[in-house]
């Protein structure tokens, strides 16, 4: 059966972001795109820190950088700081780019070791400019200076979720998506082939279709409630599962810092999203071992100024649906699974569903191999970054708390202890097929939570040492000469993408 009517049941940043992919579509053939949501139903909101790959999102859609970072409160965003996780006092960024670049084919990493092992005592973050941007306050893109000797900068985006909802939404109108006020009431389903026909909203207005988009957070109105797909529930791999979140001012008028901070505390871990006119903040933690109001008081005496907002109250299972594209039904965002905000993949993983239902979408009709290649991706996607989140809790010395004595002894799964013994032994880091986390991300969490290498490749002892220190000294300068001359990320941003709620 042809496909002629597209319904979204949602909005927040997971449904405007689908609605603003696929009214691209429309220029090419008469599809109708319909976007059901309620104001009456809040969003959760708090996913405001993004990773590389949204850029291209945003490019994809021809949309102006500046234009969109001015509209949404946005900063840039060159990596994460994560302080107390290996051990109480202890910090380290996972940057966003690589360590140094291959010598003679060897990852950088080996090479740095080898020169370690040899009296080097440069540490590796010198060799990684968005880490040493981050720690000055300092930011510029790549196009800004457009040198061959200079290496790139990859960044990311802190941005007010709510805002970039309604932006999309701008632009998804503008592009003939058609948004519905109301609450799906009941979801009609065919007898015979069991696909979801149509919806009916609490005013009894019917709205028919041909492939759903469930967008509708936690509940999972189409996937779960109406088709039954079921739910794979990892929380003894990570237990977090409750979150408070709380806007606040920067009282102090400092300027936002180009990286997102995560902070450990006795049984889950605080995060703190800088855009230009506040700070997004939110405190993750583990019922089982925390009181929701310790939670509160935690948060709020850690955070940079006075709340703007009522404390938000967020319940979660981690997991994710046994199927994320059933019938004719395909789930994005919270509808789809859910891994807590750690490493920044939430809007990530809405980015990439989209991206693979654009891809495998036919209009001539759904088909099995469809939906099959579908969730045979999104799983081993989900599966990866599963393993990635459970490193961080997984690789700790800490002993201070019952949470973090059940979190660094738990049984983690095969896929990860292979990783992490691997690189144990010879610092060797195998990407599976597309995975998204690049080797410096996972030597980065690894190294900086006191997983050490107890060797490197040996190719490294073949290369020359003479002349790989003079590249790699050259590398280190031009680092340092590229920082120096960034401006800083606030006048970054006033020249750039001044936002006029900040101002």
């Amino acid at each position: 059966m042809a496909i002629e009517r597209i319904i979204i049941v949602g909005g927040g940043t997971a449904g405007w972001m689908a609605a603003a992919a696929l009214s691209r579509i429309k220029a090419g053939r008469a599809v109708e795109i319909t976007l059901i949501e309620s104001e009456a139903i809040g969003t959760v909101g708090v996913g405001e820190a993004t990773i590389p790959p949204f850029v291209g999102f945003n490019d994809l859609l021809g949309i102006k950088e500046s234009e969109m970072l001015a509209a949404v409160g946005g900063t840039f965003k060159l990596g994460i700081q994560f302080e107390n996780w290996g051990n109480l006092g202890e910090s380290y960024i996972h940057p966003f780019g690589a360590y140094g670049y291959s010598m003679g084919g060897i990852s950088f990493h080996h090479v740095w070791h080898r020169m370690a092992k040899a009296g080097d005592k440069r540490p590796i973050q010198v060799f990684n400019v968005e880490t040493m941007a981050a720690y000055f306050g300092k930011f510029a893109r790549t196009e800004d200076y457009a040198s061959e000797d200079l290496p790139p900068v990859n960044y990311a985006y802190h941005l007010d979720a709510g805002r970039y909802a309604a932006f999309l939404r701008r632009f998804a109108e503008e592009r003939g998506v058609v948004r519905q006020e109301g609450k799906v009431a009941d979801v009609a389903l065919d007898p015979e082939s069991g696909f979801v026909t149509g919806v009916t909203l609490d005013d009894g207005r019917q709205f028919a279709g041909d492939l759903f988009i469930d967008c509708s957070g936690f509940r999972g109105l189409l996937i779960e409630q109406a088709l039954k797909t079921g739910y794979d529930d990892w929380s003894q791999h990570l237990p977090c599962n409750r979150a408070v979140a709380l806007p606040c001012k920067r009282d102090d008028g400092s300027p936002p810092p180009p990286f997102t901070r995560a902070t450990a505390h006795s049984a889950g871990w605080q995060w703190q999203v800088p855009l230009q006119h506040r700070n997004g903040n939110g405190h993750v933690y583990c019922s089982s071992y925390m009181e929701d109001q310790q939670a509160l008081d935690i948060l709020l005496g850690n955070i940079a100024g006075k709340p703007q907002a009522e404390p938000n109250w967020l319940r979660f299972v981690t997991g994710r649906r046994k199927k994320f594209w059933n019938k004719n039904v395909v789930a994005l965002g919270l509808a789809a699974g859910f891994m807590e905000p750690l490493e920044s993949t939430s809007i990530h993983l809405i980015n990439t569903g989209i991206d693979k239902l654009i891809s495998l979408l036919s209009l001539d009709g759904i088909t099995q191999v469809q939906e099959d290649t579908f969730n045979r991706l999104t799983g081993r996607e989900y599966a990866r970054i599963r393993d990635f989140l459970i490193l961080h809790y997984n690789a700790t010395q800490r002993t201070d708390s019952d949470f973090w004595n059940y979190v660094r002894t738990m049984d983690v799964p095969d896929t990860l202890k292979e990783k992490v013994e691997i690189f144990r032994a010879n610092g060797q880091i195998f990407r599976e097929e597309d995975e998204l986390f690049t080797e410096t991300s996972w030597a980065a969490v690894m190294m900086g939570q006191g997983i050490t290498m107890g060797g490197h490749n040996a190719m490294a002892d073949a290369l020359d040492p003479a002349k790989t220190r003079t590249e790699v000294d050259e590398m280190e300068r031009s680092i340092r000469y590229l920082v120096q001359h960034m401006p800083g990320h606030g006048d970054y941003l006033a020249r750039y993408c001044p936002a006029p709620i900040a101002a």
